[in-house]
């Protein structure tokens, strides 16, 4: 796909962040409307009743400020996915959601693990690493813009803040590395120059030597 033609912009970039976003603020609407709580439905770690985490944790919230720090990283880190790397948008946000909670439902201490937050951080390092790896020029800056705006989050994967699920946090960092790697030839990438030879050089052999042209059908001088 053209370079230019695969960075228009298009309204439907949004939808998906758009809904994601409505989506984690409806669910913790009807929490608090009628009283639930669905902590219960996040990923206990190692536990078959806690597997099912893995497909819902990234939907559930403890408090206001639990979802409201993740609903604005979130929509524009979605965005920007969809928008530079829309040709892996979709495998990256699914297969991505659904290794974050694995990885997270291995590795983590026995508690209840909820949240947007591994999303985020998968988000955050697909986009940073994709445009490293790539090398290309756009991406490169925007991988400067994402680590500008977000950079503070890098602290987060670590064991700083009691009651935080710093193992999902790492979890969604890591497979967020993992697959840009993975995808790093697909959509925009880094062209290789292309030398082509001229006339001029081709007066020249491989090492360097001039080599007179040849004349043909000369014509004797009388």
């Amino acid at each position: 796909m053209d370079e230019e033609q695969h960075l228009k912009l298009k309204q439907s970039i949004f939808i998906v962040p758009a809904l994601f976003v409505v989506a984690i603020w409806l669910i913790y609407w009807i929490e608090i409307k009628f009283g639930f709580n669905f902590n219960k439905f996040g990923v206990y770690p190692r536990t078959l009743k806690g597997f099912r985490g893995v497909f819902c944790t990234h939907f559930i919230h403890s408090n206001t400020s639990h979802i409201f720090n993740n609903s604005i990283p979130l929509f524009v880190l979605l965005s920007t996915l969809f928008y530079f790397y829309k040709d892996v948008a979709y495998k990256v946000l699914l297969f991505g959601g659904f290794f974050t909670g694995f990885l997270t439902w291995l590795i983590a201490r026995e508690s209840y693990h909820i949240g947007a937050s591994g999303i985020v951080y998968l988000l955050f390092s697909f986009v940073f690493f994709s445009g490293i790896v790539r090398k290309h020029f756009r991406l490169v800056a925007l991988s400067l813009i994402i680590i500008f705006l977000y950079g503070s989050m890098i602290w987060y994967v670590l064991p700083i803040k009691e009651g935080m699920s710093w193992e999902g946090h790492l979890s969604g960092f890591l497979v967020g590395l993992i697959l840009a790697i993975i995808h790093r030839k697909k959509g925009i990438v880094k062209k290789e120059y292309q030398f082509t030879k001229t006339e001029f050089d081709l007066l020249f052999d491989e090492n360097g030597n001039y080599i007179p042209p040849k004349v043909e059908n000369e014509q004797e001088l009388e």
